[in-house]
């Protein structure tokens, strides 16, 4: 008995280190007086991510870089395993596209919709989120939930 006890601490054990091992590191850019990207940010982190946060004045210019058009930027910027994540992008979207492994450039859901995570109030629509393409051409839908 005591065995098949210490066999299954040494498995959990195990399988903890190897969850805390998937933890997917991200950067977030965000203007410093948003307070609604913080609580993107606190959103993922409760969602397993290990987020990092920087205040920038030059978000657009960094989205833009990102191959995020201006009209389909959100109000933060996002990098994760060498894509890009603009908006408030639910989470099951941001992991599809991790474990998918597309070749884009990212996603985004643009602007600020109500009842998105880290935004008040409630969904009102469904959120569309599109892919960002690497070539420059215009983005097309890659999820809605």
């Amino acid at each position: 008995m005591l065995r098949i006890l210490a066999l299954a601490t040494f498995l959990s054990a195990s399988l903890a280190a190897v969850q805390a091992g998937e933890l997917h590191k991200a950067l977030l850019y965000k203007n410093p007086q948003c307070s609604c990207c913080e609580g993107y940010a606190d959103y993922l982190r409760q969602n397993g991510f290990d987020v990092e946060v920087k205040p920038t004045n030059d978000l657009a210019e960094i989205s833009s870089k990102a191959g995020v058009p201006a009209d389909f930027q959100g109000c933060h910027t996002m990098f994760i395993d060498g894509y890009v994540v603009d908006g408030h992008v639910p989470v099951k979207i941001v992991e599809k596209l991790l474990s998918e492994h597309p070749a884009i450039a990212g996603i985004t859901l643009p602007g600020m919709p109500m009842g998105s995570p880290g935004m008040v109030g409630e969904k009102t629509e469904p959120f569309t989120v599109y892919a960002v393409t690497k070539d420059g051409k215009r983005p097309t839908i890659y999820a809605t939930e």
